[in-house]
């Protein structure tokens, strides 16, 4: 939109000119003024530049010369140049024309000047009969001087890395994504005017050079780019334009980690793609909210943020746009929405900034909406563009794409410390791996993670075919409940309590031995919970339940004995009686939810079968537990 506007002023800068500087009487100097005129009518900006400057140097007082210089350079984004020239433009006349001031004040904006910049602004919104356009620009561009100037005074603490030539080269690199281990990074390349993935590991916390993503995904003909990775790296959504598949210019489209490999992309269809412009996804941590980008009808001004949700069927709901306190009349870009899933970072141009793009970021209120945007503040937002901002899963570590000074060529990709009043709500992750007790071979098996308050699946996937490995994000301030089940074999379950502090501060890296069915098979349910000397249920037991039952449906000859056990605190025939009453319950849980009452025994063992040392809290927690045992395959 702003672009539009810069380029709308510089075609009109031959109308109405002041007196002096105008024309010139150097015939030679008027014909070098045309031919630029001629050059520019097809972009031809480094003749015309030529052209002008040789017209200048026959007549050092040709205003109007000076003046297109200004604007070309300002076409250019060589804002330092075109400052030189609407002052020399202000030397020869102070009163040639209105917009020099404008094209001053703005070249003075995008080089970090921002008090001259208020300045002439200013002594531009003054002159007299202003367009309604023009005084939505300058009006704009006022407030982010005045919102620059008062930033700048309260700087944050930023010291960007530039991940090397590993990583970046004399092309441009942007967008990066992580894996929620940081062990994948995933970046779009642009070379000779094509967009590619490129994917670096990290190996003894370095880079490795930049390999080619997969000829599945990438094409010599399309640009493929803009693109986010689920945590667990096994889905890449990106943005593939021109394809024949596509339904606009632009469309979303997914693609699987296969092995070593991806899939073939899938388009994700009319829910999503329309034939306006859609990109920048950017999953959840669950997979089931995708945030993305578009200029489709019902938004707020050119490309806004918008979001759809996973539907049971396994399509997706009709787009919602994310709301004034995220999108403006402006542009917003390449959202990136936390593993939090409370807490977005964006770019836009529509927001108080301090130049091109700028990096804001938002969090939920209780109601799950969006709080009105926050820039993320100076210098890591700078004059330059900032775009492509993605936060590691522990929130101390931000990668993002730049054009500052010192770089490779183009922009390049940065990680730095964020600071604290700019993370995210603390979470961390679990990263597993599925094998065979016996053969220790790895598995592919069904992973599923659950919020056990809300009996919400926060993950559901199958381990990676290869390698059996899994990893999947999970929240601080609530408790999780994890089950692996392989037909075959008995299932598995763990929990996660991250209620207490500092619970979430490490990821948790686990080695997830399955056994096949067979009698006398065991499982500990980890996640059925009694109150303190009590036997009823209690709600977060559900979901564990379920898990059981659905393991008896898909084997109808297994018979279980359910078994409950107790630390020796307290009386022993309590303790026996205590127990046995739990067991009962599980078990008229099942009947009660149709499980036949003949596959199923029950018994309480009390203190007398400890699985850990009665001497801590932890061993005794380990011995108050339910269990399983197949009787009959």
């Amino acid at each position: 939109m702003k672009s539009f506007f810069i380029l709308l002023f510089c075609c009109c800068f031959t109308l109405s000119y002041g007196q002096k500087g105008l024309r010139t009487t150097n015939i030679q100097a008027q014909r070098k003024y045309d031919a630029a005129s001629q050059a520019l009518s097809y972009d031809a900006y480094e003749r015309a530049i030529a052209e002008l400057q040789g017209a200048i140097k026959l007549d050092p007082e040709f205003a109007a010369a000076y003046q297109r210089i200004g604007d070309v350079n300002r076409i250019l984004k060589r804002y330092q140049a075109a400052a030189q020239a609407y002052k020399k433009v202000l030397e020869i006349n102070p009163e040639f024309d209105q917009r020099t001031y404008y094209g001053l004040g703005q070249s003075e904006f995008y080089s970090g000047n921002y008090s001259e910049a208020l300045r002439h602004l200013k002594k531009y919104q003054a002159w007299p009969n202003q367009t309604e356009a023009n005084k939505l620009l300058v009006s704009k561009d006022i407030i982010d001087c005045e919102f620059s100037i008062e930033a700048i005074k309260k700087p944050v603490v930023f010291n960007p890395k530039n991940l090397g030539p590993e990583v970046n080269s004399s092309q441009g690199e942007y967008l990066p994504v992580v894996t929620a281990d940081e062990e994948t990074l995933i970046f779009t390349r642009r070379t000779n005017d094509n967009e590619d993935f490129f994917s670096s590991k990290r190996h003894n916390n370095r880079w490795t050079k930049a390999t080619y993503l997969s000829p599945n995904i990438n094409t010599p003909t399309f640009n493929e780019g803009a693109q986010c990775i689920s945590p667990d790296g096994m889905y890449l959504f990106f943005t593939g334009c021109n394809r024949p598949d596509g339904a606009g210019k632009c469309d979303i489209y997914v693609c699987k980690r296969e092995g070593k490999d991806w899939s073939k992309p899938f388009n994700l269809g009319p829910q999503i793609n329309s034939r306006n412009w859609e990109s920048q996804p950017s999953v959840s941590a669950n997979g089931r909210t995708l945030y993305f980008v578009s200029d489709r009808a019902g938004g707020f001004g050119g490309e806004d943020i918008w979001k759809t949700e996973l539907q049971g069927s396994g399509s997706w709901s009709t787009p919602v746009n994310l709301g004034p306190n995220i999108n403006t009349r402006y542009n917003e870009y390449a959202p990136f929405i936390h593993h939090d899933d409370n807490t977005l970072y964006f770019a836009s141009d529509g927001w108080p900034g301090f130049g091109n793009e700028d990096l804001f970021f938002s969090k939920k209120d209780d109601a799950g909406n969006f709080a009105k945007s926050v820039n993320i503040g100076y210098p890591i937002n700078s004059p330059g563009e900032e775009k492509g901002l993605t936060v590691s899963s522990d929130g101390r570590k931000a990668y993002f794409s730049s054009s500052m000074a010192g770089g490779y060529g183009g922009m390049d990709i940065y990680s730095f410390e964020l600071p604290q009043s700019l993370r995210p709500d603390l979470v961390t992750y679990v990263k597993g791996k599925v094998i065979d007790s016996d053969t220790r071979e790895t598995l592919s098996a069904n992973v599923k993670i659950t919020s056990l308050k809300n009996d919400i699946v926060a993950f559901e996937e199958l381990t990676d075919a290869e390698t059996g490995e899994f990893l999947a994000i999970m929240q601080a301030g609530k408790t999780f409940g994890l089950s692996v089940e392989r037909e075959g074999y008995l299932f598995h379950s763990e929990n996660f309590s991250l209620t207490k502090p500092n619970a979430a501060n490490k990821p948790f890296q686990l080695l997830i031995p399955l056994k096949k069915i067979k009698v006398g098979g065991m499982v500990v349910l980890k996640n059925i919970f009694f109150e303190t000397n009590k036997f009823g249920l209690m709600p977060e037991s559900k979901a564990e339940l379920l898990e059981l039952i659905n393991f008896l449906e898909l084997n109808p000859t297994v018979a279980i004995e359910i078994g409950g056990h107790t630390d020796d605190v307290g009386d022993d025939k309590f303790n026996l009686t205590l127990s046995e009453n739990r067991a009962k319950t599980v078990y008229d849980f099942l009947v009660n939810n149709k499980i036949e009452a003949a596959r199923l025994t029950f018994k309480g063992y009390g203190e007398t079968k400890p699985v850990a040392a009665n001497t801590t809290e932890d061993g005794r927690q380990q011995n108050r537990r339910t269990e399983f045992k197949i009787v009959k395959q």
